[in-house]
């Protein structure tokens, strides 16, 4: 703004005592000070305010003023509280300087002048800002010159003082400002991923608030290909989107803003969205690399004619790399309960968003991995620059659990009870003659996940080798009346007479038939113990010594 529009403002009560030439100087900011020598505090381009308690004699205003100058303040505004009128020595030195001078009456508290200047100064600065994002949407989309994300948040953080951030659908943090120092916490991040997913399943209209802890989060969605947001997207389209699409999280309460700054924060998502749809489009080498394997190896290709493929791949996922890495394959099904969307397209672009390290930031690692999709069906195949071994033997590199854990919450909320998201993992090959193998073990773990309870599952290879491969096969009703036959007497037992013989056959077996170990867990005399045991045999007609009917009552359990 400039000087001459403050007195124009007669809620201000300035007066102007010179400078009358220098009115067209532009205020950047607004300073309250009484220190001598307050240039420390001063970036140029201020409207200083004070109230001349620095003021001892009149020698001392001559270097006040020098010191103001120096710093490149706009004006220089004396309050007539504390004084009277100002004095003549100010007048003087701020003439003789060329520095504009006010008179503010003792009625008007510095806040009102204050609070008037930022309020102007921040709307300008908003239109500026807005000026800066039309021109970089016009750089992005014409070429890459623009910059990417990082440098709208950039100019979000300088030019508004907003922290924002991008997100993905299960709160990985893809952009963020440079100059802002790290990123909200993992859980933050998910928390505020859940949020924008459960709101958008809602049909909630954008910017949804919410508290974390003490701070505000205000989260604008940034829909693929700019769309603009509907006020009444059918479910049809929220489910074909909604797990894929990127979330803008802002530092800040955005229900009391201004039309003018919630439209420049649509700008700015749909600037980012251009970058998102840049990004997508380069992953058609990779997701036609991706079909051309799985497309070999369902049709039993030779397997010189899958390594040969490959070996065009490995260089394209993991450039710089001599030889072609260990790979897994990860297999993903998304699907909604009465629904006709086809699965697989939404399927491919979960897989591209979870198998992304959560703690790595941008968008540029999900590059690094291939997913075809057929039919509901979505397969990754995951480049291993080197398999090493854990601790426990196992092999390094995606790891169902650890699958589990970072996307099971935000992508509950947003499969919002009516879809299910679930996952296989293989183990790692190192030939082409593997990946055959590995296709088929993903698949059968996805089944596995499938068979448990919840929104998100994921099972990986080394369950295959155990009971639970086989449960997810029996059919429900042999799952009923086996476990009831065992269970029931038990149960009804227990409701009668509250004996917990359940949770004692459960850590029974649990400690392999130790009696004493079982006794210590459960906090009971082994006489007791024993008791408990002899009912359950005596009301099951079992022998808890006999390994059979150990493994029937074990397997009961897990049914049940």
């Amino acid at each position: 703004m400039r000087l001459r529009a403050l007195l124009d403002t007669d809620a201000l009560g300035l007066r102007l005592l010179g400078g009358e030439d220098e009115l067209d100087r532009t205020v950047r900011g607004v300073m309250t000070t009484d220190l001598r020598d307050p240039s420390r505090y001063l970036s140029g381009g201020e409207l200083v305010l004070t109230g001349l308690a620095w003021r001892r004699d009149a020698a001392d205003s001559e270097p006040f003023v020098r010191i103001l100058v120096q710093a490149g303040v706009a004006a220089l505004a004396a309050g007539e509280a504390e004084l009277g009128d100002v004095p003549d020595d100010l007048v003087v030195a701020c003439a003789r300087h060329r520095l504009p001078l006010f008179a503010v009456h003792e009625s008007v508290a510095f806040a009102t002048i204050t609070e008037h200047v930022v309020r102007q100064v921040s709307g300008e600065r908003a239109g500026d800002l807005a000026a800066v994002v039309d021109r970089h949407r016009r750089m992005m989309t014409s070429g890459p010159a623009g910059g990417g994300p990082d440098v709208v948040l950039d100019l979000l953080g300088s030019d508004l003082d907003l922290r924002a951030w991008v997100l993905s659908p299960t709160g990985r943090l893809v952009a963020g400002p440079k100059v802002a120092g790290p990123g909200p916490a993992p859980e933050v991040c998910a928390a505020l991923a859940a949020e924008h997913l459960a709101a958008a399943r809602a049909g909630r209209r954008g910017p949804h608030r919410m508290l974390v802890g003490q701070t505000t989060y205000s989260l604008f969605p940034i829909r693929s290909g700019g769309r603009s947001p509907q006020p009444a997207q059918d479910a049809r389209d929220v489910r074909e989107t909604v797990l894929s699409d990127w979330l803008l999280a802002v530092e800040a309460d955005a229900g009391d803003w201004a039309e003018e700054r919630l439209d420049l924060l649509q700008g700015v998502t749909q600037l980012i969205a251009v970058e998102r749809d840049r990004r997508d489009a380069a992953r058609t080498v990779r997701r036609r690399l991706a079909q051309e394997v799985l497309e070999l190896v369902q049709t039993g290709a030779a397997p010189a004619e899958i390594a040969a493929r490959l070996r065009v791949a490995a260089p394209v996922l993991l450039p710089g790399l001599g030889a072609a890495p260990h790979w897994q394959v990860v297999v993903a099904r998304v699907e909604w309960d009465g629904g006709r969307i086809e699965g697989g397209p939404v399927a491919q672009a979960l897989l591209e968003e979870v198998l992304v390290d959560p703690h790595v930031t941008g968008p540029e690692p999900s590059d690094r991995i291939a997913v075809a999709h057929t039919g509901d069906e979505a397969v990754a195949l995951v480049p291993l620059p080197a398999v090493s071994t854990e601790h426990d033997g196992s092999e390094a590199g995606v790891l169902a659990d650890a699958l589990l854990a970072a996307v099971r919450e935000p992508l509950s909320a947003g499969l919002d009870g009516d879809g299910r998201l679930t996952l296989g993992v293989s183990a790692a090959v190192h030939s082409a003659e593997g990946l055959r193998g590995a296709l088929e073990e993903a698949r059968h773990a996805r089944r596995v996940a499938a068979a448990r309870p919840g929104r998100v599952c994921a099972a990986g290879h080394q369950e295959l080798a155990s009971h639970v491969l086989l449960l997810p096969f029996v059919p429900d009703d042999v799952r009923r009346a086996f476990t009831a036959r065992l269970l029931d007497p038990l149960r009804d037992y227990d409701r009668r007479h509250r004996a917990e013989l359940i949770p004692t056959l459960e850590a029974f077996l649990d400690c392999d038939g130790s009696w004493t170990r079982c006794a210590s867990r459960l906090h009971l005399h082994v006489n007791t113990l024993r008791y408990r045991v002899g009912r359950i045999e005596q009301l099951t007609s079992r022998d808890l010594s006999r390994l059979e009917d150990k493994l029937d009552f074990f397997l009961a359990l897990r049914m049940s």
